[in-house]
């Protein structure tokens, strides 16, 4: 089968790296240095990296990595020339590409979540702030890659962010308009499940952490590491969570003759008062799918094409092992990027048992070297028998790999 792979980061550098083991052809648009590398060498013969339009390139199959297309309508317009897409349509995209329609569609099918407001003026936000307990969480309406989310306990700090957002200082567009929760307690679990349109298969549990310093300190990013399964949730818990927290929404999408078919990623919040909703994305986790992949077990081709054909009939399978993903990122992010500094030691990190190196902000240099070109630059994932051996290998493999300003977390999977 010939698999066409739309992106440009780690996650669709991991999609690529499970996808070979059963593709016949793997051509990725617009891929990055270490996709396009690994094209010439470990997946000589099966990967190719192009800069065509992705509707110029006939597949059996596309899938769609980043929210951005799915939310431009890429899908649709690949649907309409009739081809097999993992990926929503548009309408099903504003799940994630809009807050507001996140918060009311969560409403409207009674799924547990925080309470919230959604506003575009600055003095209603100021008043609804007012009746919070202390802690405040403000979003931006649009995407804005993971990095529109302010959590605060500081109220002065909550009106400087809802300024700046609604302003279009901060995002843009994007922001112009808020979503203002209450702070939820608790620790966060990802859960991803495939869907046909009319049924899902869940993948393997993963936790991820946003904000880019230890303890969770800092502002939050597009991710700085995960790990997966999660010890502290069995299968009772994930049973829960797919039966009150995903299962409808795909029932509302039914209401709503969205025809959704791809991946549906629920971000919870294990509170007090049983799992909340924190968030639905309409793609693969960033970084979190780094740690799924390398444990899946099964054909990764065969179970998204069912998925886009409308006929999911398998269930993901995964090896019994454990996975750590450090991000290593560039110097300023995620306030800024740094681009051009030479990378080294990526070869000796990957020759390590049971470690993967995937690209994310990578490019190449006139002498061949991979170079920095965005924020977070690679994925470091390592399996391991247990949690704590996949941690520790997946640190020795950061350790041996160094460019100018990189920075990562040390406690990912503590």
């Amino acid at each position: 089968m010939k698999v066409l792979v739309v992106g440009s980061g780690a996650r669709e550098h991991a999609l690529v790296d499970s996808l070979v083991k059963n593709a016949d052809k793997v051509i990725v648009v617009p891929g990055n240095g270490g996709i396009e590398a690994a094209s010439k060498l470990e997946y000589s013969g099966v990967v190719e990296v192009s800069d065509l339009d992705p509707r110029e390139i006939k597949a059996d199959l596309t899938i769609i990595g980043p929210e951005g297309p799915l939310a431009s309508g890429l899908g649709d317009k690949l649907r309409a020339d009739g081809r097999r897409v993992f990926g929503p349509n548009q309408d099903g995209a504003m799940l994630e590409s809009s807050k507001a329609f996140m918060k009311e569609f969560l409403n409207e099918l009674y799924i547990p979540t925080a309470s919230y407001g959604i506003f575009d003026d600055l003095k209603s936000a100021k008043e609804f702030l007012k009746t919070l307990n202390g802690g405040y969480v403000i979003k931006t309406d649009g995407l804005a890659q993971g990095k529109g989310v302010f959590v605060t306990r500081n109220i002065d700090e909550a009106v400087e962010d809802i300024e700046s957002k609604l302003s279009g200082t901060a995002f843009g567009d994007a922001g112009r308009k808020v979503v203002i929760e209450e702070m939820m307690e608790g620790k966060e679990l990802s859960v991803l499940a495939l869907c046909d349109g009319k049924k899902i298969a869940p993948l393997s549990s993963a936790r991820d952490a946003k904000r880019v310093y230890d303890g969770d300190a800092g502002p939050n990013t597009g991710g700085m590491g995960s790990f997966s399964p999660v010890p502290d949730v069995d299968g009772k818990l994930l049973d829960s969570i797919v039966e009150k927290l995903i299962e409808p929404v795909l029932m509302g999408f039914k209401k709503r003759a969205i025809d959704y078919r791809g991946v549906l990623y629920a971000g919870i919040m294990l509170t007090e008062y049983g799992p909340k909703i924190v968030e639905y994305n309409v793609r693969f986790g960033d970084p979190e799918i780094q740690s799924i992949l390398p444990r899946l077990d099964c054909d990764l081709v065969s179970l998204m094409d069912q998925c886009a054909s409308g006929s999911l009939r398998s269930e993901p399978k995964f090896r019994n092992e454990f996975s750590v993903t450090v991000v290593m990122a560039s110097k300023g992010y995620p306030q800024s990027s740094s681009y051009g500094d030479v990378i080294e030691g990526i070869e000796n990190a990957k020759n390590l048992e049971g470690v993967k190196v995937f690209h994310a902000g990578t490019s190449i240099n006139s002498a061949g070297q991979f170079i920095t070109s965005g924020g977070r630059v690679l994925s470091v994932t390592a399996l391991g028998s247990d949690l704590n051996r996949a941690r520790l290998r997946a640190y020795e493999a950061v350790d041996k790999i160094g460019f100018d300003g990189e920075h990562h977390r040390h406690d990912i999977a503590l």
